[in-house]
């Protein structure tokens, strides 16, 4: 391998890597740049001393201004990479500060391979839009260069016009990240041009091979975590798993962390039997542990079809060439949300998504980041109702969202039919639920012009980490759309209820009017994203006939929800907390990177981030018996310089609960009151924050050597004290329900998936399906 790449990427012709220019460079480029395939770049008469000083000056205060690219460590081409507002071309239009460009100079080829000019320019592109600062690709190439256009058009560059250079006649054009991503999924989805996406030949080599080793990792880690498979130490960090019934055994060396969290060594994971290396194989583990899983025989071909399709998402992101930690450390939102690599960090098999295929994978995963169009229809009345916000109707949510002209349009499909148009309300549908689900569940409803079909929108989306839910690529502050989708991922089919979304607007609005006038929640800075419209359609077929709960129930409904895009201010960015826990194709973790950025120190940054998790999260427990679902994915950070000031909650109508049977609550809120006993309550924190989030927090800072895990712990406990300081009237509850109680009952959610992984839980009884191994000694307890 080259020592240090900038970049690093597979393609079918080999890996590809680029690393900086060298001063021993400059005669293979001369060699390259003086053959006559190669007039274009205007070196052909340059002599090598001419070559060496023109690179020589163009580093030199720019090292990445000329990159070398290899393929399987041999040079095959050269990169300029500039800022276009510093170049020749910035002369010739109003260049913006993000765009950038770039100039591809391939070597003579001594063999043919396919397709090997658009390898290298899709690795050149991948590397830019990599780049934090580089929100537009521009090039100028020759009018007379007939090579490189069709590549430029086939990477979705839009050609403007021609410029006069002096030098030569060019044509201006220009790429937006969403221009590429677009190309590259006619690319995947073009029949004639069959990637290995669609062939499965990147389902094998090294990625394959680190696909399998990264899930039994962490299949043993959080199994030994749940007490489902035991690991035995043979000496000091080092362990050994036996299989049952059998002579083979894996082993690895680990960490015991704080909640018995197991960091295991990834490149330490062997499997050996009687001394003899063994493929790491988690299809296989899964096999060798059935019987310690416990799985039903019924659910087992499921888990396991979910363990291949997590497979498969994680060898699609290992050689997608996501943007490394460092460079995500001041990416936009978006780059972020498309690089996570993990989902669910306690939950094995967390990237099912049964339903999909292959194409559907390219189309509408969240890390294939690819432009969505939403189909849209006309639903009628008889089987429809809108919700929303007292302050917003619906006329205006849809010109908010459609605008006057689609809506006009839309409008004049429905009088084209016929159909009065007062009777009908418009709402999005996934497009993959309109193709699998509604043409045929609800062929009757279409047939009756129920259901009438108008077409997609004009607005480009992006599918989010929750999958069902997009964000406006087009208008980036617009709402956020979130759609039923019948797939099934991690104990669930992601269904959205039409029962639900009659009183979600009301939901939200309640809570938004509890935040707004709490003063600690104010001094928090806690904010939540309303869910301020929803749409919601009754098949009366599958309703009468199914009296209990089904998935079928939950086919069709929307709603939309706040974008916090639309109040950033300047120096402020967003980002998951999930990506918090983000580690990075390399291994290397996102968090102690983005602490490093923001110029606090550890101790002081952390105490900030739970000012504006934990602190609120402990107010609405004590204060209101009010509870989330605060998982990684449902809070977002707003950052300042990279120092978290403020979080977001959402998924506010289907997630959160008042564990008060009793609570006094207006008529659409009271749905949200539970009945939880009493042993249970304190574990929406103990279990959702304590071991799903800040087990792995405190892991990534203290393997990475960022803050030790007990000063982790007790900055927790500093901010608990904190708050029962400020709050001496709780005392009784604080008793009641201690946050320094010695141990808490272990929560084990895989155990939860493999009961069941059609329903987890029920939703009307968060509490009834849980399962329980015990208790876990509570970090915090020393510091009562």
């Amino acid at each position: 391998m080259s020592q240090n790449p900038l970049f690093s990427t597979a393609r079918p012709a080999g890996h590809f890597t680029l690393r900086p220019l060298r001063a021993e460079d400059a005669s293979r480029i001369h060699d390259w740049v003086t053959r006559d395939y190669a007039r274009f770049w205007g070196m052909q008469h340059d002599s090598l001393e001419q070559v060496a000083a023109f690179y020589k000056q163009l580093t030199a205060t720019h090292p990445q201004a000329a990159l070398i690219g290899c393929c399987d460590e041999d040079p095959v081409f050269l990169m300029e990479f500039y800022r276009a507002s510093e170049d020749e071309v910035g002369k010739f239009y109003s260049a913006q500060p993000d765009d950038y460009g770039m100039h591809i100079l391939i070597a003579p080829a001594s063999r043919p391979v396919k397709q090997f000019s658009w390898q290298v320019f899709t690795v050149v592109m991948d590397y830019m839009f990599s780049q934090p600062g580089v929100g537009r690709v521009v090039v100028e190439p020759d009018v007379r260069n007939n090579k490189i256009h069709p590549l430029n058009k086939r990477a979705g560059f839009r050609y403007q016009h021609t410029i006069d250079m002096g030098h030569k006649t060019a044509w201006l054009a220009f790429c937006q990240r969403e221009d590429y991503q677009q190309a590259l999924t006619r690319e995947s989805l073009n029949m004639n041009n069959i990637t290995p996406l669609l062939t499965g030949t990147h389902l094998s080599g090294n990625n394959w091979a680190q696909a399998n080793r990264l899930l039994i990792r962490k299949a043993i880690a959080e199994f030994a975590h749940e007490k489902i498979v035991t690991p035995v130490e043979t000496s000091e960090g080092r362990y050994v798993l036996a299989v049952p019934g059998g002579e083979a055994q894996y082993l690895f060396e680990a960490q015991r962390l704080a909640l018995d969290h197991w960091e295991i060594a990834a490149d330490s994971l062997i499997k050996q039997e009687n001394g003899h290396p063994l493929t790491l194989d988690a299809l296989q583990f899964i096999v060798e542990f059935n019987q310690q899983i416990n799985i039903p025989q019924a659910l087992l071909a499921t888990y396991m079809e979910e363990i291949s399709s997590t497979l498969c998402s994680s060898v699609y992101k290992l050689q997608k060439n996501n943007p490394d930690s460092q460079a995500l450390v001041n990416a936009d939102f978006q780059t972020v949300e498309a690089a996570m690599t993990e989902g669910h960090p306690c939950f094995v098999a967390n990237n099912g998504r049964i339903g999909f295929d292959a194409r559907d994978y390219l189309a509408f995963a969240p890390e294939a980041a690819t432009p969505v169009n939403l189909v849209w229809v006309a639903v009628h009345l008889r089987n429809a109702h809108f919700s929303s916000i007292s302050s917003l109707e619906y006329e205006q949510l849809m010109r908010d969202e459609l605008g006057q002209s689609t809506l006009d349009h839309f409008n004049a499909l429905l009088t084209e039919k016929a159909l009065p148009i007062d009777d009908y309300i418009f709402m999005p549908v996934h497009p993959w639920q309109w193709q699998n689900k509604l043409l045929t569940v609800f062929a009757a409803d279409i047939a009756s012009y129920d259901i009438v079909y108008l077409g997609t929108g004009d607005d480009q989306y992006q599918a989010q980490q929750s999958i069902r839910t997009f964000f406006n690529r087009s208008q980036p502050t617009k709402r956020y759309v979130k759609t039923a989708l019948s797939v099934l991922n991690m104990g669930f089919m992601r269904g959205l209820s039409p029962y639900y979304m009659a009183t979600t607007p009301a939901i939200n609005e309640w809570l938004e009017e509890l935040v707004a006038k709490d003063a600690w929640l104010q001094r928090c800075d806690f904010r939540i994203l309303r869910e301020v419209a929803a749409v919601g359609y009754h098949n009366r077929y599958y309703e009468n006939a199914i009296k209990g709960d089904s998935a079928y129930k939950k086919m069709f409904a929307a709603l939309w929800r706040d974008n916090p895009v639309a109040s950033l201010q300047p120096g402020q960015r967003l980002m998951t907390m999930a990506s918090f826990l983000h580690v990075d194709q390399h291994q290397q973790p996102l968090l102690p990177a983005l602490i490093a950025d923001s110029g606090l120190s550890a101790e002081r940054w952390v105490a900030r981030y739970l000012t504006c998790y934990l602190s609120p999260l402990l107010h609405c427990f004590y204060q209101y018996d009010l509870v989330f679902m605060p998982h990684g994915e449902n809070l977002i950070l707003l950052l300042e310089n990279n120092i978290p000031v403020s979080a977001y909650m959402k998924d506010i109508g289907e997630e959160i609960a008042v564990m008060n049977p009793d609570a006094v609550l207006p008529e659409k809120v009271q749905r949200l009151a539970v009945d939880v006993p009493e042993n249970l309550k304190l574990l929406s924190i103990f279990t959702d924050v304590f071991d799903c989030i800040f087990r792995f927090i405190s892991a990534i800072l203290h393997q990475s050597g960022t803050l030790p895990e007990d000063k982790f712990w007790q900055a927790v406990a500093d901010c608990v004290k904190e708050y029962q300081q400020a709050h001496p009237q709780f005392a009784s509850k604080f008793a009641r329900y201690d946050l320094f109680a010695p141990a808490f009952t272990r929560s084990c959610l895989n155990r939860l998936q493999l009961a069941n992984n059609q329903q987890m839980i029920n939703l009307t009884d968060p509490a009834e399906n849980l399962k329980f191994a015990g208790t876990l000694d509570n970090p915090i307890a020393r510091w009562r």
